[in-house]
C-alpha cells in the first residue's frame, strides 16, 4: 500500500510539473495583430528617380544588409575593370547580390526603402567619381515599370573601400510587408 501512495503522489507531482510548464508555454505565445499593418509611403518629387522620405508603419519588421561590394568577375584580370568592372557593373553586380539576400528572406527589390551607397573616385576617369555609372545601375533595379519603388537614398563619396579594386559598396535596408489576410 505505501507504493501504490508513492506512485500516485508521483504521478501527481508529474502531471502538476507538465501542467505549468503548458501554461507557461501559452502564456509566452504573442498573438498576432488583428489587421494588417499598412504598406510603407514613399513621398518626394513624382520626377526624382529617388523619394525625399519613406513613413515605415509601426509595427513593421525590417532587414539591414551590411556593405555589400562587387562580385569578382576575373580573379586573373590585369586592371581593375577586368576583375570588377566599372562603377556601373560593380553596381549591377552589387544590387543582384542585394536581390539574392533578399529573395533568402521572402523580400524583393520592392521591398526596400532605402539604400545607403559609397562611391570612391575612378582612376580611369582622371580620379573622378562615376555617379552616372551608379545612377544607370539603379536605373536597371528601381523606379522602373517591373519596380516603380524609388527608395529614399543617400550617394557619398569616398575616399576608399576596403579593397582598392571597389568602386562601390551598397547597404540596403527592407521592409517586410504586411501580411494580407
Amino acid at each position: 500500500m505505501n507504493n501504490q501512495w508513492k506512485t500516485l503522489l508521483a504521478l501527481v507531482m508529474l502531471f502538476s510539473a507538465v501542467s505549468v510548464t503548458a501554461y507557461a508555454d501559452s502564456a509566452t505565445v504573442q498573438k498576432k495583430p488583428s489587421k494588417a499593418a499598412p504598406a510603407p509611403k514613399f513621398y518626394g518629387s513624382p520626377t526624382s528617380s529617388i523619394s525625399s522620405g519613406v513613413i515605415v508603419p509601426e509595427g513593421s519588421s525590417y532587414l539591414y544588409t551590411s556593405g555589400t561590394v562587387p562580385p569578382m568577375l576575373n580573379k586573373d584580370g590585369k586592371s581593375v575593370y577586368e576583375r570588377y568592372g566599372d562603377t556601373k557593373t560593380q553596381g549591377i553586380g552589387i544590387l543582384k547580390e542585394i536581390e539574392k539576400q533578399l529573395k533568402e528572406q521572402g523580400l524583393t527589390m520592392k521591398d526596400v526603402v532605402y539604400l545607403r551607397v559609397y562611391l570612391t573616385p575612378d582612376a580611369a576617369k582622371n580620379g573622378s567619381v562615376d555617379y552616372t555609372g551608379w545612377f544607370d545601375a539603379y536605373g536597371q533595379f528601381f523606379n522602373t515599370k517591373e519596380n516603380p519603388v524609388k527608395p529614399a537614398r543617400s550617394t557619398v563619396g569616398v575616399a576608399s573601400l576596403v579593397n582598392s579594386d571597389w568602386l562601390i559598396e551598397i547597404e540596403a535596408v527592407a521592409v517586410f510587408p504586411s501580411k494580407k489576410k
